[in-house]
């Protein structure tokens, strides 16, 4: 029977998920901009048009979406539409900018509904686990490709071995390199400098460490790529909490070669700083609010734009390592983009399992505990196939490190 959910945020990763789960559930899709909403219901109607490699339902005629214009910012309007609705909503899914994150899961949480999130917020959302649980609500975070299916592999393998390293490396690439960033953001700028400031936690032999956004770059091959740069950030999140006895696990950003350095010089000179500055005229700027707006004109991934997402997880335990690969392009049947189809689809996966019951633990829940249960990982990957999104997976013997237990 379909749902009835609501959906935060129609930019490119909103509407694709808001048009998935159009197929078996009544959405809201709401968001602030009539433009981004005009987007969402052209590309459900295309969507419907053209062929994919999902088999039409019986229960995806009653489905629907229907969009509202709403100020995210405003808590309270949020609160009040969460309230008032008859019917209540079953489930929100987020898909805000890092800085609303935090604030906006708050308030779902204290109205009592479930919730997906792939907003990479600042705050640390466990924080939020009495509350949640105080209002009996199961509320997925950091629910993406990475942070997100990269927590769920490793969840997933931590139960099946005695984990001693995890490394993931992951970045969204246009196909065509442009002059001198070679890259485009298919979300908000906003959020991809907050990924080249906020420094980066590791963790080397047991100990949690901080490195510099951006440091330790190095060159990896990639087949049917070429050589891309690594550089660290912080993609760890919850694993740091929830993972404590695995000794060695760090993320890294994969972006063309020479990216790093163009954005270093960036951060360097002051452009990504919050700090308001004075001009001549006694204005008041802020150098990031800035440098955002300017870089967005660069940065922006047009809507039929091609790219593609990178990911490669390596596990390693006793005498196994196991290497997970993603290799996603944008998608011409269905006009999505890689990384609104691999961030997207990863989240509306996790929240058909919410809408089936099939997830029952109350409180802020890590994607690594669904990774966890074998019955939702295969869900999950299965869900993603469906949709084009193709993990391969390989298992290998290496001679054990000294001192590794059997």
């Amino acid at each position: 029977m379909p749902k009835k959910v609501l959906l935060l945020g129609a930019g490119m990763v909103g509407r694709a998920m808001a048009c998935d789960l159009a197929r078996t559930h009544q959405i809201t899709l709401a968001d602030i901009s009539p433009d981004a909403l005009a987007k969402a219901k052209a590309a459900l109607i295309t969507d419907g048009q053209v062929k994919t490699a999902i088999k039409a339902t019986e229960q995806a005629k009653s489905a629907s979406m229907q969009t509202l214009s709403l100020d995210l910012r405003d808590q309270k309007a949020l609160q009040s539409l969460l309230d008032q609705s008859k019917p209540p909503f079953d489930l929100v899914v987020c898909a805000l900018p890092g800085h609303l994150g935090f604030q906006t899961l708050e308030s779902v949480i204290g109205c009592g509904v479930d919730i997906v999130d792939i907003s990479f917020l600042p705050e640390n959302a466990l924080d939020l686990n009495s509350l949640a649980r105080q209002h009996n609500v199961s509320a997925v975070v950091d629910c993406g490709v990475a942070p997100g299916m990269s927590n769920m592999l490793l969840g997933h393998f931590n139960e099946k071995m005695k984990v001693a390293s995890f490394e993931c490396m992951v970045g969204g690439l246009p196909k065509t390199r442009k002059w001198p960033f070679n890259y485009k953001a298919p979300f908000s700028p906003s959020d991809v400098i907050e990924e080249y400031m906020r420094p980066a936690r590791l963790v080397e032999n047991g100990r949690e460490v901080t490195r510099e956004a951006l440091s330790d770059v190095e060159l990896v091959h990639f087949s049917d790529i070429g050589t891309l740069e690594a550089f660290n950030t912080d993609g760890l999140r919850t694993l740091i909490h929830t993972m404590p006895h695995i000794p060695d696990m760090k993320e890294k950003t994969l972006r063309y070669p020479g990216h790093a350095e163009y954005i270093r010089v960036f951060r360097e000179c002051g452009f990504f700083d919050e700090m308001k500055l004075r001009l001549d005229d006694n204005t008041l700027v802020s150098p990031r609010e800035v440098t955002s707006k300017l870089l967005f004109k660069s940065w922006m991934l047009e809507d039929e734009e091609e790219e593609m997402t990178v990911m490669r997880v390596a596990v390693r335990g006793g005498n196994k390592k196991v290497v997970v690969t993603l290799h996603d392009r944008y998608c011409h049947e269905t006009r999505i983009s890689s990384m609104a189809r691999t961030t997207g689809y990863t989240a509306t996966a996790v929240a058909s399992l919410l809408l089936s019951g099939h997830i029952k633990e109350k409180g802020v829940l890590p994607p690594e505990t669904i990774g966890r249960e074998d019955s939702h990982f295969d869900f999950i990957i299965s869900y993603l196939q469906e949709r084009g999104v193709f993990y391969q997976f390989s298992e290998s013997l290496e001679p054990p490190e000294p001192g590794t237990e059997f």
